[in-house]
């Protein structure tokens, strides 16, 4: 005989992981603006029950990362622009500190696989590969802020990039990032190695402003024109041709 309270904590528990797995792929950029997921699907993807799967949607609905419609209906919200850039402007507060308390806790090791995580996203953008490059920039920038010792600090970026991590797909490959120098993602290790915390939090602050110039003219080109959003997802899903280098 099964006992009421059990099954209720089990549930619960069960809710909370898948939660916290369909977090990090939203924040990831593994689905799209737009995007529907359906209950039944991702219940049976998981190999569970549609009670939990349900629990961790609405959940996520109240993160304001899904969006329910009439009749059940749940996707991924899309941002306008005015909501990204006021999300952009709390980044810019928040991503700093969280570097800052990151570099006394970041050891050699932890550096290495910072690199290790640029090289790979370097190598995806060449070959167009975007879905990998996302989730390597994904890597690169929480491999810092999740050392910064802070967990409610990251708990906050968590809830901004869960947001914010499905409309980087609008990043390639018309908003591929530029610099006016190197990749500031190069001046944030080299902040990171010399321990040097003006280095580093000016780094993420360009990466941002700087590195984003071209996303933030996308995102006001689909302000603009809302249908253009499915033709730019429907562009960057395309494989790349061979031989090929991106814009």
């Amino acid at each position: 005989m099964s006992t009421p309270g059990l099954n209720v904590v089990g549930r619960t528990n069960l809710a909370s992981q898948i939660y916290e797995s369909l977090r990090e792929k939203l924040m990831s950029a593994v689905f799209q603006p737009g995007q529907r997921l359906k209950i039944r699907e991702l219940a049976k993807e998981i190999g569970t029950s549609e009670t939990p799967v349900r629990e961790a949607l609405i959940q996520l609905v109240r993160d304001r990362a899904l969006e329910m419609k009439e009749g059940y209906f749940i996707r991924v919200r899309q941002l306008s622009l005015a909501e990204y850039l006021e999300l952009r402007d709390i980044r810019l507060a928040l991503e700093p500190l969280a570097a800052e308390r990151a570099i006394p806790l970041l050891d050699d090791a932890a550096i290495r696989q910072l690199t290790e995580s640029h090289r790979l996203l370097m190598r995806a953008e060449k070959t167009r590969d975007y879905r990998a490059a996302l989730q390597h920039n994904f890597d690169f920038h929480f491999g810092i802020y999740r050392r910064s010792g802070m967990p409610q600090l990251t708990e906050l970026l968590d809830r901004i990039w869960v947001q914010v991590g499905p409309m980087l797909n609008f990043l390639y490959p018309h908003g591929h990032p530029s610099y006016d120098a190197e990749h500031q993602h190069m001046n944030v290790l080299k902040g990171l190695q010399a321990r040097d915390v003006a280095v580093v939090t000016q780094a993420i602050r360009d990466d941002l402003v700087e590195g984003g110039r071209n996303f933030v003219k996308v995102l006001t080109e689909i302000d603009h024109n809302p249908e253009r959003a499915a033709e730019l997802l429907a562009l960057r899903n395309q494989p790349a041709p061979p031989g090929k280098t991106p814009p």
